[in-house]
């Protein structure tokens, strides 16, 4: 393990660690009782780390030893990703009486800009929106057929609302017998480190795992809650429990290996007569082929089906791009981070919405 450990800039790892914490040297040097020039020449590699100040630091950051390693690079080579944009909103009336949920913005961009970026993050460009029959045309107007994102977008509909895992039963065709990751399309997921987070679980899939991600909430009877041993190894996962075994909610993002549909169909409808994804999560835990990813300090994760969540994401957003003069979750950087489009192309894109401070923006990120 040393040899492995010497051969990475640790201070560097504990630095952006320290930093997506939120935490200041002076807040870390009183926490560890060592003094902030220990930190400062820590940061710099040019201070040894003790086994227990090198323990403290991974309670502290909630870090885990597989964070100082770059995981094995996975292979997307045929993944598919699904965005479930569906629903009837009804939570947002009057707002969603006249306009899908996933098109309303959340600061600076529609929200299914937020979970189409998350799978372009992971590196998946074959990807199905699944809409209401009678919204499907707006979302085919604001996104076209993808190309000018570098990926490949299709379309299809969800007549009824009748649970998440009906995701994969509409998709059969589409997904076929290949792994296959869904996020809904009001869920947002942002930080450092999820580009990572979202390889390891491509990885899992590739060798027959289904991966949920788990992120604490103060209302877990709102959410599917998943209850973990102390190894973070799966125990149980319940759908809205009136008494959760953990504050671990289930977050809306998964993904999961070859032959999800075949499982998706040995799905029995629930008391609410839906096709719960729980119910599919939990088909996998008794194969103990489920695993977990968890989202913990650095991350942020918003469900914006209600208005304060709403609200929290707009506000959230806003005050990190203005204060870090960046963009979260947009199509367009990714895809150019991704290197599936040209410089020329992102700037001929932000040039178009060169009006917009979302336009302007995204021209000042890609030429800085």
């Amino acid at each position: 393990m040393s040899g492995r450990l010497d051969s990475i800039n640790i201070g560097d790892v504990l630095k952006n660690a320290r930093e997506n914490s939120g935490f200041t040297q002076e807040e870390v040097a009183e926490m560890l009782k060592i003094g902030r020039d220990a930190i400062i020449r820590i940061e710099k590699g040019n201070r040894k780390i003790t086994a227990k100040e090198l323990d403290d630091f991974f309670r502290i950051y909630d870090l885990n030893i597989e964070d100082f390693f770059k995981p094995e690079e996975a292979d997307v080579k045929g993944f598919k990703g699904i965005i479930l944009a569906g629903g009837s909103g009804t939570r947002l009336y009057p707002i969603t009486k006249g306009l899908s949920k996933q098109l309303l913005p959340v600061y600076d961009k529609p929200m299914i800009y937020y979970p189409l970026s998350v799978l372009m993050q992971a590196g998946i460009r074959d990807i199905l929106v699944i809409t209401t029959p009678h919204d499907q045309k707006q979302f085919q107007e604001l996104l076209s057929d993808g190309k000018q994102f570098g990926i490949n977008l299709s379309y299809a509909t969800q007549p009824n609302p009748e649970g998440l895992a009906q995701a994969f039963l509409i998709g059969e065709k589409f997904i076929g017998d290949n792994p296959c990751a869904m996020i809904l399309g009001d869920n947002i997921f942002y930080g450092s480190g999820l580009k990572k987070e979202l390889n390891h679980a491509v990885l899992n899939a590739r060798n027959n795992y289904a991966t949920i991600f788990g992120s604490i909430v103060p209302d877990p009877q709102r959410f599917g809650i998943m209850e973990l041993d102390e190894q973070k190894n799966v125990l149980s996962v319940e759908e809205k429990p009136e008494h959760p075994k953990s504050r671990y909610a289930i977050t809306g993002l998964y993904f999961y290996p070859r032959g999800v549909v075949e499982k998706a169909k040995m799905v029995k409808p629930s008391k609410r007569n839906e096709l719960e994804i729980t119910s599919l999560n939990d088909l996998y835990l008794q194969e103990k082929k489920l695993k977990a990813r968890l989202l913990g300090e650095g991350y942020s994760w918003f469900d914006t089906g209600t208005f304060p969540s709403l609200l929290k994401a707009n506000t959230t957003i806003s005050n990190f791009e203005e204060n870090h003069e960046a963009l979260i979750c947009s199509p367009e950087l990714t895809a150019y981070y991704n290197n599936w489009i040209t410089k020329e192309e992102a700037l001929k894109m932000a040039d178009e919405m060169g009006n917009s401070e979302y336009g302007k923006k995204l021209a000042m990120i890609i030429k800085r």
